[in-house]
């Protein structure tokens, strides 16, 4: 569950060369770097703890006016290599390299001081630049990258500058290989892709998908899954070979989908989800896994709002644990909605539950300080889930970043309810007070800048039984909080405190319990800690794992562990012993039952 807190922050944009032309045309986090490229210029900006501009590109006025401006971007995998494509169809390779300077923490950066370059490698105009054609956006591969066009064909070209042609006349056909000669549609997926029948790219029919020009395309390596959308509304999800977009006469178009107004799309690898924006400003969830069926819609019909309000559906992105995801509009506003279509935050204020009539939007009063008010163009969330970074219909002089935090479990496995309400953010923990009164009331509990800043961001959190101790972990080590004394408890020894991985948190009674994930044996292992001191001595017990556990629970002195796919463990634990500073408790690591 994800819930939003604080005020929006801001990213302030270089102005370009042609101000009245200005549009952000890509926002892309890859490995805590967030690209964002504009209709003249480029900047690298680190998405960390610390939002720095790491370095900048900028166009002369002789190539914009020659080459035209840039229209359309792709980040590698890697993010090495950067390919931009300008209106005059250009294409521009550019390379990124990171020099030896770090980030200054605790001080302002050095004016002028830029910790990447980014040069241009490669500058050729594309072979299908004199047919009139206009691009959707563009995806890729490590190796290559495909862009739809206006006359229904995708056009591959490598990462290494090379053209290697189009996949023509992108009408669809339903091949039936039955022999009956009656089309029909999958009716299952492999990898989340059909199996039965397919659909085909058919050089010689042209009833169904005539005069479609390409307008947007997803793309999931894990799934082998394409998806492209033309501009009238249909949607086709396409298989792609283990050699992944290299091999264009490999694409096979085997379902279609939707109700023939889809927009945009975002594909969630880990849940085999997809999610369609619609022009009706209705987001649609189908279950790649299987078939490809309906499992919800989702708007702002019941809140209020129509289509007329808020416009069709501009895009979609997903949270990185596919858990929830985010969607914009075209005229206004942005919402997040959880798996299940829980809707979980908001910028369009909510006037009232009624769906019979739509409110009035009044832009110039109630509204005045509404975050994307002209609508949303781009988004992207963090590696982490953390941050939604966002920009404006219209905008290039600013990002919005909204923060996120995440909900602790308040109720286990074993059906255990917890007092403590926690949420975590990535430097902090959201306390929820229990006051008499409606009025929710957070406390912030930010960590000491001597643990986050080495070790952000927080990535485990779990709350006591009785609420009164908080556990938490960022990329090593472990901290602990007093809620009585308002007291943090760190490792006395870093070196220590490097050496843990946490995977996941417990507490049993008065000891924490990390599921550690150890390097030098490339294997996981529960630490048992006591509460009142976090060093190697204090060690009450160390027991290896069989492999990386998926769910952990505990029930009054048992131990639930569980691995993939069906194996379930439960351990009883004993404690010897009082368990304070001046005593020597002992441990006990007892299997239950397996």
């Amino acid at each position: 569950m994800y819930m939003a807190y604080g005020w929006p922050q801001v990213i302030p944009m270089e102005s370009g060369l042609c101000p009245s032309s200005q549009q952000i045309v890509y926002l892309k986090v890859i490995n805590r770097l967030l690209l964002v490229v504009s209709p003249t210029h480029l900047e690298l900006w680190s998405s960390s703890q610390h939002r720095v501009r790491l370095g900048k590109y900028k166009r002369s006025s002789d190539s914009i006016q020659k080459e035209g401006e840039n229209l359309r971007a792709v980040w590698s995998p890697d993010t090495k290599l950067i390919a931009v494509l300008t209106s005059s169809f250009y294409l521009h390779i550019l390379k990124v390299q990171f020099t030896d300077r770090k980030i200054q923490i605790g001080g302002k950066q050095p004016t002028g001081l830029f910790l990447a370059n980014i040069t241009l490698l490669l500058n050729e105009q594309v072979p299908f630049a004199n047919r009139n054609l206009t691009m959707s956006n563009v995806v890729c591969d490590n190796k290559h990258m495909i862009v739809g066009l206006s006359d229904g064909s995708l056009y591959n070209i490598s990462w290494k500058g090379e053209f290697c042609g189009a996949l023509d006349a992108f009408d669809l056909d339903v091949q039936s290989r039955d022999g009956s000669g009656v089309p029909k549609l999958a009716s299952s997926l492999e990898n989340g892709l059909a199996s039965g029948g397919s659909l085909s790219f058919s050089k010689c029919s042209h009833h169904l998908l005539k005069n479609s020009a390409v307008i947007h395309l997803e793309f999931s390596l894990p799934l082998r899954l394409l998806v492209v959308l033309f501009s009238d509304g249909q949607l086709v999800l396409c298989s792609v070979s283990k050699k992944g977009l290299k091999q264009m006469e490999s694409i096979k178009a085997e379902k279609k989908l939707g109700s023939g107004d889809a927009v945009c799309a975002a594909v969630a690898s880990d849940q085999q989800l997809l999610a369609v924006g619609t022009r009706r400003g209705v987001v649609e969830m189908y279950d790649i896994a299987e078939s490809a069926s309906l499992l919800r819609s989702v708007s702002l019909y019941d809140w209020g709002y129509s289509v007329e309000d808020t416009g069709a559906v501009s895009c979609v992105a997903w949270t990185p644990d596919n858990s929830a995801f985010a969607v914009g509009w075209k005229l206004r506003g942005l919402t997040v909605w959880s798996v299940s279509g829980c809707r979980l935050m908001s910028t369009i204020r909510q006037i009232g539950l009624s769906s019979a009539s739509s409110p009035v939007v009044k832009r110039n009063q109630e509204c005045k300080y509404e975050p994307m008010m002209n609508g949303t163009s781009l988004m992207n969330w963090d590696e982490y889930g953390y941050r939604l970074y966002a920009v404006e219909e219209g905008s290039s002089e600013r990002i919005i970043a909204f923060s996120f935090g995440k909900c602790c479990l308040n109720r286990g496995v074993s059906g255990t309810t917890y007092v403590r309400q926690v949420i975590y953010g990535e430097d902090r923990l959201l306390v929820v007070q229990t006051e008499d009164t409606d009025e929710l009331k957070l406390l912030h509990l930010s960590l000491p800048v001597s643990y986050i800043s080495q070790n952000w961001p927080v990535q485990h959190v779990a709350a006591s039984k009785d609420g009164m101790y908080l556990a938490a972990a960022g990329l090593h080590g472990l901290i602990l909080y007093d809620i009585r004394l308002k007291k943090w408890r760190v490792f006395g020894d870093v070196t220590q405190e490097q050496k843990i991985q946490c995977r996941g948190l417990l507490w049993l009674g008065k000891i924490v319990v990390v599921c550690n994930y150890d390097d030098s044996s490339d294997g996981y292992e529960l630490l048992f800690y006591p509460r009142y001191h976090l060093d190697q001595s204090s060690l009450l017990c160390q027991k290896p794992l069989l492999t990386k556990p998926m769910v952990m629970d505990v029930y009054q002195d048992y131990l639930l562990v569980t691995y993939r796919p069906f194996d379930v463990h439960i351990y009883h634990v004993k404690l010897s012993g009082e368990l304070t500073p001046s005593s020597s408790p002992d441990l006990q690591y007892e299997s239950y039952q397996s």
